[in-house]
Formats: C-alpha cells, sequence, structure tokens
C-alpha cells in the first residue's frame, strides 16, 4: 500500500463510518501478519475496576460489532452488569487506531447458533469444556474435560452451551486515528445523534 493512500485524506471528508470502518478493516487483512480482526475489549467489574483483554470480532454491520464468549466468564459476567464496554483496533502496519465505545446487546439466537456450528469441532468441544475465568486445578483437569465431552459428542451434532453466545456493541462513538509526523496526527470522531439514526463528526485535536 502506498503512503499516499494512508494520508489525512483517506478518511476525514468521510461522513458514515461503518463504510470507512470496512475499509481499514480489509486494509489491515492484507497486511497484518495474523488476526486483523482482534481488537482490546474493556469492561468495568463490580466495583468500577476495569478490565481489558484480546477477543476477535466476528461481525459488524450497522446495528454493532460482534464477538462471542462463555456468558460465565469474567467478561461476560461484567457486560451483563453493566451492559457496555468499549473497543480498541490497532493495526500497527497500517500505523492506524479505531476506538468503539457503546452499550451491549446479546444477539439473537440464530445468530448464535449460525456461527457456533460454523467454528471448528474441537473449539465447540472446548466451549463445553472450559469454565471460563475460574481456578484450574492442573491442566489434566481440562484435558479431562475436553476428553469426557469428546466423548458424550462423538458423533452428530454438538449443540450450542446455553452459556456461549454472542454480545453486539451498538456503537454511540467511534474514532479514527491515523499516524501522522510529529505527532501530529489526524483523529476523527463519529458521534451518535439523538435519534440513533445519524452521526455528527468531529475533528480532534491530535
Amino acid at each position: 500500500m502506498s503512503e499516499n493512500a494512508l494520508t489525512s485524506g483517506d478518511f476525514t471528508e468521510e461522513n458514515e463510518p461503518y463504510a470507512l470502518f470496512g475499509r481499514w478493516l480489509a486494509d489491515a487483512g492484507k497486511s497484518e501478519p495474523n488476526d486483523a480482526n482482534a481488537l482490546a475489549l474493556a469492561t468495568v467489574d463490580e466495583t468500577g475496576l476495569p478490565n481489558v483483554r484480546m477477543v476477535l470480532l466476528k461481525g459488524f454491520d450497522e446495528r454493532g460489532f460482534v464477538f462471542y464468549t462463555n456468558f460465565e466468564s469474567r467478561k461476560g459476567q461484567e457486560i451483563l452488569s453493566a451492559g457496555k464496554a468499549a473497543m480498541c483496533f490497532h493495526w500497527k502496519s497500517l500505523r492506524r487506531q479505531i476506538r468503539i465505545r457503546g452499550e451491549i446487546e446479546v444477539v439473537s439466537e440464530a445468530e448464535a447458533d449460525e456461527y457456533y456450528a460454523s467454528r471448528p469441532r474441537g473449539s465447540r468441544i472446548g466451549a463445553w469444556a472450559s469454565k471460563q475465568s475460574r481456578p484450574l486445578e492442573s491442566r489434566f483437569a481440562l484435558e479431562k474435560a475436553v476428553a469426557e465431552y469428546t466423548a458424550r459428542y462423538a458423533i452428530g451434532d454438538i449443540p450450542r452451551p446455553p452459556h456461549w453466545s454472542g454480545f453486539r456493541l451498538k456503537p454511540v462513538s467511534i474514532e479514527f486515528w491515523h499516524d501522522r509526523p510529529f505527532r501530529l496526527h489526524d483523529r476523527v470522531e463519529f458521534r451518535r445523534v439523538d435519534d440513533g439514526k445519524g452521526w455528527t463528526k468531529v475533528r480532534m485535536y491530535p
């Protein structure tokens, strides 16, 4: 990709964030060594203390940004409690970053079933075997649980665990950042308008 493709003109004239996000994600898929869809997901626990970890984006459209997890995990519990979260994508190879903040909803049963069925068989077994975020007495205990569920679902379909599904972050703001010389970066934030049907755009100091 040429340097010219990464100049401020690449995005500062945009008036809608989703198409721009799609282009940046596609660019990252061509340049990042792996997991261009990786993002840092921030949540808050019951004490108000933040947590952040890497997850994978599994889909997006104008309804929001989707990822999947064990709802009994720490992040699952924190999201279900607070109903809000934030995301940060950083693509070092492109010198680009996107930050997203918003409210969270649970995806439909049909969406969760469709994505779960697309996962490798071993990953579907793992969703049953792993008590995510809880203490594990030994690696052997995890391997034993995997073996037990592998035997249980030796043939046929593996049903989706009731505690495993997806979240959709419905953004109230999406900020695009592009590195520029001397730390005079380009930074544009899209903010939801009150009716929830459009966006305002604000150019920010770097």
